[in-house]
Parts: C-alpha cells; sequence; structure tokens
C-alpha cells in the first residue's frame, strides 16, 4: 500500500506503540552491541545502551513480530564493566556503539561474535585462538564522512555522524575516534558550512589523511556540493584550508569529478615505514582508517603467511596494494588483483613509485568467472585475501587451491568469513588453524578478523 492513505496508517501504527517505561535484565548482547533481554512473554528486546548483567528501565522505539527495540533510560544495576563514556554525544551520535564497556570486554565481545559465526554459520573451529591485534582504543580513524544538514528551527548547520535514528544528523561538537586533527575542527566546519551560500545543497564532508606535507598537515576534505559554488564560498573554503592547514576538494558530480580546489596539485599519501613503502592514494580511495593498526596487521599477516625470499604471492582484493607492496620487499613475487581498475591504475603507480619491479597488478571482477585468466592460471607459493563485507566465496570457488601452501584472510565482516571457511575446511580439504580479531574499530561493533588455513 502505497499514498496518504499508507502514510496515514504508519503514523497510527507510530501513535500506537507502547512507551510505557518498563524494568528488564538483560542477558545478552546483540553483534552491533545492544543488550538482549525477554519480556514475561519471552519476546526478545534489544536494548541499546545496555549491557549483559545489567537491570535497566527501558523504553520501546519500535515494535515487530519477532522482537522490540529499546533505549535504557536509566541503569538500576550496572555491570561491572561498565565505564563513563568520554564523548558528551555517546548515546545520540550513531558513530559509536560501545564507549560503555570497558575496552578489554570490547575485544571479549568481538572474539565472542567471530567465535558465534564460526560455530553457527561456517561449522568450524580453528585448531588455535590467536591474541587480539589492539593499539590504541581513540583518535584512531583517519577515513570517513561527515553527513550534513542546515536545520533552520536551530539556525545552524549540523556537521556530524548519524544518529541512532539515521533520519538525523548528531550535532557534534567533538569527536574522540577520529584523529584529533579533524575531532579539534567539528565545530569549526559546522559554523564554514553555514556561512556558505550554498548550505543548503552541501549533503556531506568525506574526510581522510595521510602524512603531512610542506603545503598542509595531511588531511583532506571533500565537500560535496548539489549546485555550483560561487566565488565568495570558493574563498571562503581556500581561507579554511588555509587555516586549518587541509587540502580542499570538490565534488560537484560523481566519484570522477572530486577536483583540489587548495592547494592546486595536494600530494596524498602515507608511508609504510617498516617495508619503506610509500602508497600515494586520491581522496576517494579505499584506505585502512586506523594507520598503527594496518601496520600491526600487515605485519602479523606476513608472519601468518610464513614468508619466504623466494615465494610467489596472489594478493586477491590488493586496492592500492597495502599488502602487495610490503610484501614485494619480502618476497620474488607478488600479483595483486583488484575489481576497481583505479585502485588497480594507482597500484602500479605505487609499484612504479617505490621502484618495485617485482610487483604486477591486474584488474578483474572476482565475483565473476576468472579461469581463464592469465594471473589465474600462474602458479604461486601463498595466497591473501582481504574481502569485502561480501567474502570471497565467488574466486575461492574457482581458485587452483591445492597450489597453495598456506592461505590467510583477512575480513571486515565475520559472516562471510565463516561462510568461506566452511567452504575451505568442509568442501575443500583445508584446516582452519588460527583465527582471531583484530580492533580497527574501537568503541564500535565493527568486527575485524584474520584467519590462518593450511593443508591437512
Amino acid at each position: 500500500m502505497r499514498g496518504p492513505v499508507a502514510r496515514s496508517l504508519r503514523h497510527v501504527a507510530r501513535k500506537r506503540l507502547d512507551q510505557t517505561p518498563f524494568q528488564v535484565d538483560v542477558v545478552d548482547s546483540t553483534h552491533d552491541g545492544r543488550g538482549v533481554a525477554r519480556l514475561a512473554d519471552g519476546k526478545a528486546v534489544f536494548v541499546a545502551g545496555a549491557l549483559p548483567g545489567e537491570q535497566v528501565l527501558a523504553q520501546r522505539t519500535a515494535r515487530s513480530r519477532s522482537f522490540d527495540e529499546a533505549v535504557a533510560l536509566e541503569v538500576l544495576r550496572a555491570s561491572e564493566h561498565r565505564v563513563a563514556p568520554r564523548c558528551a554525544h555517546f548515546g545520540i551520535c550513531g558513530g559509536c556503539a560501545l564507549q560503555h564497556l570497558d575496552s578489554g570486554q570490547q575485544i571479549l565481545s568481538k572474539q565472542r561474535v567471530l567465535r558465534e559465526n564460526f560455530e553457527r554459520i561456517g561449522h568450524v573451529t580453528p585448531t588455535r585462538w590467536m591474541p587480539p591485534l589492539v593499539d590504541h582504543p581513540w583518535g584512531y580513524r583517519r577515513k570517513g564522512r561527515f553527513s550534513v544538514r542546515r536545520v533552520d528551527k536551530k539556525d545552524k548547520t549540523l556537521v556530524g555522524f548519524r544518529e541512532r535514528d539515521p533520519r538525523f544528523v548528531a550535532d557534534l561538537h567533538e569527536c574522540h575516534t577520529v584523529i584529533p586533527a579533524i575531532g579539534a575542527v567539528v565545530p569549526a566546519l559546522s559554523a564554514l558550512v553555514d556561512g556558505l551560500a550554498a548550505r543548503s545543497h552541501i549533503p556531506q564532508i568525506e574526510f581522510i589523511a595521510g602524512d603531512a606535507t610542506p603545503e598542509f598537515d595531511g588531511v583532506a576534505l571533500v565537500f560535496r556540493h548539489l549546485q555550483p559554488l560561487s566565488d565568495v564560498d570558493h574563498a571562503a573554503l581556500v581561507a579554511f584550508g588555509q587555516r586549518q592547514r587541509m587540502a580542499i576538494f570538490l565534488q560537484p558530480g560523481g566519484v570522477d569529478s572530486v577536483h583540489p580546489l587548495w592547494p592546486a596539485s595536494p600530494a596524498l599519501a602515507f608511508r609504510l615505514a617498516p617495508w619503506d613503502v610509500e602508497l600515494t592514494f586520491r581522496p576517494l580511495d579505499f584506505i585502512q582508517v586506523n594507520a598503527r593498526l594496518n601496520e600491526a596487521m600487515i605485519a602479523h599477516t606476513f608472519e601468518l603467511l610464513d614468508l619466504a625470499p623466494g615465494d610467489r604471492v596472489l594478493d586477491l582484493f590488493c586496492g592500492l596494494g597495502n599488502f602487495t607492496l610490503p610484501l614485494a620487499r619480502r618476497v620474488r613475487e607478488v600479483v595483486g588483483v583488484e575489481g576497481e581498475a583505479g585502485l588497480v591504475a594507482r597500484a602500479r603507480e605505487n609499484a612504479a613509485h617505490n621502484g618495485l619491479a617485482n610487483a604486477e597488478f591486474f584488474a578483474a571482477d572476482l565475483t565473476q568467472d576468472q579461469r581463464g585468466t592469465a594471473w589465474m592460471r600462474q602458479g604461486f607459493d601463498k595466497l591473501l585475501l582481504d574481502p569485502p563485507r561480501s567474502g570471497a566465496i565467488d574466486v575461492l570457488r574457482q581458485l587452483p587451491l591445492e597450489r597453495f601452501g598456506r592461505i590467510v584472510y583477512v575480513s571486515c565482516h565475520p559472516a562471510s568469513l565463516a561462510r568461506d571457511a566452511g567452504y575451505l575446511v568442509n568442501e575443500r580439504g583445508w584446516t582452519l588453524a588460527d583465527a582471531g580479531v583484530m580492533d580497527m574499530f574501537p568503541q564500535t561493533a565493527h568486527v575485524e578478523s584474520i584467519a590462518l588455513f593450511v593443508k591437512k
């Protein structure tokens, strides 16, 4: 049903939602960090802001046939693992889900999520659980997107992450998970956009950070704008960039429309010092959000691969060469394959930039049949996978896996890793030797993990 009648019925349904506060005991947690409680009739209710072991006063925010959703109004009996959130916006801003949980318990929660996915989806268990890979839990995020919204009732422009209710933009005054150079200027960004003539036509600002240069301090901002900007607006953006020492890019259309405003040709790059590699990138390219954990992850991956100088390594979903180019410093030859042609072009540029002639790159859609391609027919000693959330099942089904000595799988989604692990173990005869979590996104429920597969 659509149209005014349907909207009216939805409005009535919302009005009928019983929002009377109720008391519940929280017995578990969901994969997105909410507490799980049971009502008297056995129905599950997911409570934002509540932790296992707590008793809370909650209020419904949504109802469905199989479960209700609620928010904790008051903690009546607190968990021993509850901590005071560092950020004043926690509970409203949707950028974080776990600031109220001790950092050590956050890791244990993520390990539990990974274990449950292995058991429930893949029907596998690793021979060994590796210690978690962790780093400092604050001020780590170097890439992200702020939403922008002009709110006439408040007579201001909001710049921030979406609220837990994604219809709204959080009115941020600070952010402790992004790198300090970004977190400290959120109010200034809000004031900047509010002073632009085009303030109602700027829906988002992307940020990304590399290493400092003589011209700017490494941070780049991309202003998406739906209408052309005036000369006055251009001047205001340039002045902000110069004052904050941040590169300013504009995006009037799609990804290919992004271009620098100031400086004229900003150099975006970051070094992976342990391997003497510098990766250049564009402002909307994918890079790992946590720079320090990224280096630890690369080193850990190389240990699991058990690299030898004479190895040939296949790196699938290689992106800009985050793993590929450091690998080239350690092995005889490495081949990187990536679906996005632009990233492959920049990976090749990065190989040349670093003087690495033993790194070769191919553009290929790894969800499609690649069995006739030249790179698929080559012989390799080790396999590295770092796929998107959808996982790597399509390419795993095509690969001559018997030719590899080891497989290391870096995952940003435990469910797809578990599915693919089940395939490798139960259908292709590999052993899940080691697995563990990597805390790439502290204070969030996001689970990054890594797994090693060896031949039986």
